[in-house]
């Protein structure tokens, strides 16, 4: 694979010829990105340190990740805010019913890669190969009805924040207290939602593809917020 030129400079394939800009575009689709990416046998340093820090166990990085290669700063960050929000022991809410968030948020946002990602890990955490199914349809539907009234509560927020986060108000935490959960799991919700709307804008706004990735992975639940590792 080409890797990416530096920052400013112009694109080149392994002749050393530059690559014109149809080109360009062509190798990016095969990157599965619009934008260029470093892959890990070109990457050193920081990077590809980073790299061996969240390997799956065939090897695997996911695109999502792997597409803020050209300033691995920011993948950091990404990591950091994923493992910290999603797969931290310290969050009461279960890790299940946080990935149907995620789920949720992307469905609404239109984000493909998110949905099918996080639709697997949601399906090997559930251990049930009929109920993930059943869960996805009823949130494409949008049917609330078809969940526990805590569940629906959760995503009925989720909704409202992702879609009229300008409307929100302080009775829409006032429902999910109502639907039992105490301020530390609102706060957990919370920050599944905005993670997720982070994340789907990242994909969205670079064309990150599932091309290449492996569904489903993802780092334990542990205190470590540096414990990257996929599996």
């Amino acid at each position: 694979m080409t890797p990416a030129a530096p920052i400013g400079e112009p694109m080149r394939n392994d002749n050393g010829d530059r690559v014109d800009l149809e080109r360009r575009s062509a190798l990016a689709s095969v990157w599965m990105s619009w934008i260029e990416r470093i892959g890990y046998e070109q990457a050193t340093g920081r990077l590809r340190w980073l790299y061996d820090r969240i390997r799956g166990p065939g090897g695997e990085i996911d695109n999502i990740m792997s597409v803020h290669s050209l300033r691995p700063h920011t993948m950091e960050g990404h990591l950091a805010l994923y493992k910290n929000v999603l797969h931290h022991t310290a969050n009461r809410m279960p890790t299940w019913l946080l990935e149907l968030v995620g789920v949720h948020v992307s469905l609404l946002n239109g984000c493909e890669y998110c949905v099918e990602h996080h639709f697997a890990g949601l399906c090997r955490l559930l251990h049930d190969d009929t109920r993930g199914p059943g869960l996805r349809s009823a949130l494409e539907r949008r049917d609330y009805g078809a969940f526990e009234p805590r569940e629906a509560a959760v995503l009925q927020y989720a909704e409202r924040l992702t879609l009229s986060p300008a409307d929100m108000t302080e009775p829409d935490v006032g429902a999910l207290r109502d639907a039992g959960l105490d301020d530390g799991e609102i706060l957990e919700v919370n920050q599944v939602v905005a993670y997720f709307a982070y994340a789907n804008r990242t994909v969205q706004g670079l064309g990150v593809t599932t091309r290449g990735d492996v569904l489903g992975l993802s780092p334990p639940d542990s205190d470590d917020g540096a414990g990257w590792g996929h599996g």
